[in-house]
């Protein structure tokens, strides 16, 4: 007979089943998969870092004081890695405009030229201009710039003479910060109203949105130019700036709180809404816990979107002279040098304020395009 051990412990063979990798994702992380597959929204998402990252250590990463002057209209200095015999040389350095001993034989003026006897060398983490980081604690590094501290002009300067590059990099804090707040504003206002509008309904809906309709009438730029046009020129730099923040808050909530609304009245008829309403659960409970984290799928990709058309608003404002006021600097304040053609022809490098709000629009809506499409992963 065969004698078994029943102490032995038989063979067996594990069966390795793979499961699906996003069974068990959060939506969050469902989300960041999709987000990660469109170059676009990551090209947006960076941009978007990048930005950000600038306008709060705009102060470090400016060259130059924004405020310092020094020759009007100077064009920009072109980073060079050669010296004045034309060998290649590891530290890159600027040459300066300078006046040379031969005229001109037709208007009997001094020829410009670069001034190769004199270069200013470049580097990162150099000393220059004092400023306080945070408005707090005193410092003098700055990212990139002349390592004696001379003056640098990558784009040039205005007519009075001040660093266009640092003005604009300095400029980014005023006009991202009225975005983001405007923004804010326009979507806590426009969510809760349109929630609320939309899980009542009745009456309340119907008289609330012959208000938001109302709202929506209003042409915008005569109204925006007519009430900014009441502050007084004298009023602080704070007050116009709040003002012209609340104009824009005031007209922009409307049509947040219509796709709100709509989105709201979708999910009211929804089971689980109607399951929580059978068993008691309050209005506030399901407009808190149910409603609203199903529209914020939508209002995240309403704001990445909306973020832009404030920089483009508050540009336009700015050049007209109702968004911002000396001695605060915005692109839309900057812009206001470009309001002659002979000064566009002659100095075009005062265009560069374009750049950065160019590059501000395409990537807040590179990265709603991508938000857009990963929202929704199912």
């Amino acid at each position: 007979m065969l004698a078994f051990d029943s102490s032995a412990t038989p063979p067996t063979t594990e069966l390795a089943v793979k499961k699906p990798s996003h069974g068990s994702e959060s939506y969050l992380a469902l989300v960041w998969r999709r987000l990660r597959r469109s170059w676009t929204g990551m090209a947006g998402l960076i941009l978007v870092g990048l930005l950000i990252l600038m306008a709060v250590f705009a102060d470090f990463f400016a060259p130059m004081d924004p405020k310092a002057t020094d020759v009007g209209f100077a064009p920009p200095q072109v980073m060079s890695f050669h010296d004045k015999d034309g060998n290649f040389v590891f530290q890159p350095r600027v040459y300066a405009l300078s006046d040379s001993e031969e005229l001109d034989p037709v208007t009997f003026q001094p020829i410009v030229g670069m001034d190769y006897d004199n270069p200013r060398l470049l580097g990162f983490f150099v000393k220059g201009a004092e400023y306080k980081l945070f408005g707090l604690i005193p410092a003098d590094r700055h990212f990139f710039g002349s390592t004696d501290g001379q003056p640098v002009h990558f784009l040039g300067t205005d007519k009075f003479g001040r660093d266009v590059l640092s003005r604009a990099i300095i400029g980014s804090r005023i006009s991202l910060m009225i975005a983001l707040t405007v923004v804010f504003i326009v979507t806590l206002i426009g969510t809760t109203v349109g929630m609320v509008s939309g899980y009542f309904g009745g009456t309340f809906d119907i008289w609330l949105q012959r208000f938001v309709e109302l709202v929506l009438a209003f042409p915008q730029l005569p109204l925006y130019l007519a009430l900014t046009s009441l502050i007084p020129v004298t009023a602080p730099t704070n007050v116009f700036l709040a003002f012209v923040i609340v104009v824009m808050s005031a007209l922009g909530w409307a049509q947040m709180s219509r796709e709100v609304r709509g989105k709201t009245l979708a999910l009211a008829r929804i089971d689980y809404v109607r399951a929580a309403m059978a068993v008691g659960a309050t209005d506030k409970r399901i407009i808190i816990q149910h409603i609203f984290p199903n529209v914020m799928s939508h209002v995240i990709v309403a704001v990445t979107l909306h973020i832009p058309s404030v920089v483009l608003l508050e540009s336009f404002l700015g050049f007209l002279g109702f968004a911002v006021k000396p001695p605060l600097i915005s692109w839309g304040l900057m812009l206001q040098d470009t309001a002659t053609y002979s000064v566009i022809g002659s100095y075009p490098w005062i265009l560069a304020p374009v750049g950065f709000v160019l590059v501000t629009v395409f990537a807040f809506n590179a990265l709603g395009d991508g938000l857009r499409d990963a929202v929704d992963p199912y």
